[in-house]
């Protein structure tokens, strides 16, 4: 007689961008071991691969991964793993007060949100005639900033994010990231530090901890903020 199959739980929760609501399961220990491995091997590609794959297989709403807002993935992966793990993040800070005491935290993962900044937007005024929308950050850019630790090239990371071009009640959207970059470079500075400001005010998972120093009797503010502060 064949092994009975194994009933997994199933949850919801809300994508932050767009306020769908999707369900999902836990990771399997397939999943965990590919991406432990992928992981161990610091390969880019690797990580990527493993950790859009476990978001996919894992979703039992339909929802195309490569679509989403970085913000969203962080908080998507986040919450699968903390599912299949715990609920629970035990970490270890670093008080900033002397640089070197750590201290042992403890929080629950639904206490961790994604912060929208006041006044964020990804529609971007150039001058009179000229607007863009911008579209989020891919999982491309979410791997080398959470796991490999690359510094994007700004003029490509923009040009990557461009969404579509409206000149006047014309709207055009770009054939290839090649004439999204050949554009970009076409701008005058303070046009490209404009848009800027859409990338440095973008939303991002974050929580913050008060901490305090058991030597010095400091209370210290923790930031962590992006995926890679919460991953053990």
């Amino acid at each position: 007689m064949p092994l009975p199959d194994i009933a997994t739980p199933i949850y919801t929760l809300t994508i932050p961008s767009t306020k769908k609501k999707v369900k999902y399961r836990p990771f399997l220990v397939k999943e965990q071991k590919l991406l432990i491995l992928a992981l161990e091997n610091d390969d880019q590609q690797q990580i990527l691969d493993a950790i859009t794959k476990t978001i996919q297989d894992c979703l039992h709403t339909k929802v195309n991964v490569a679509d989403l807002a970085l913000f969203d993935i962080e908080y998507l992966f986040l919450q699968i793993r903390a599912r299949s793990i715990s609920e629970e993040i035990e970490m270890k800070v670093t008080c900033a007060d002397d640089g070197e005491t750590t201290v042992d935290v403890k929080f629950m993962v639904d206490d961790v949100k994604v912060n929208f900044p006041k006044g964020h937007t990804n529609i971007i005024k150039l001058n009179d005639e000229l607007t863009i929308e911008m579209k989020y950050p891919d999982i491309d850019y979410f791997t080398k900033i959470n796991f490999v630790g690359d510094e994007p090239d700004p003029y490509e990371l923009v040009a990557k994010c461009i969404k579509r071009v409206y000149v006047g009640e014309d709207d055009y959207t770009p054939d290839s990231e090649q004439e999204s970059r050949d554009w970009v470079e076409g701008l005058t500075s303070a046009q490209f530090e404009g848009i800027q400001e859409f990338f440095e005010t973008m939303p991002s998972l974050k929580h913050v901890l008060k901490v305090k120093n058991p030597k010095t009797k400091v209370v210290n503010e923790v930031v962590l903020e992006g995926l890679s502060d919460f991953f053990a």
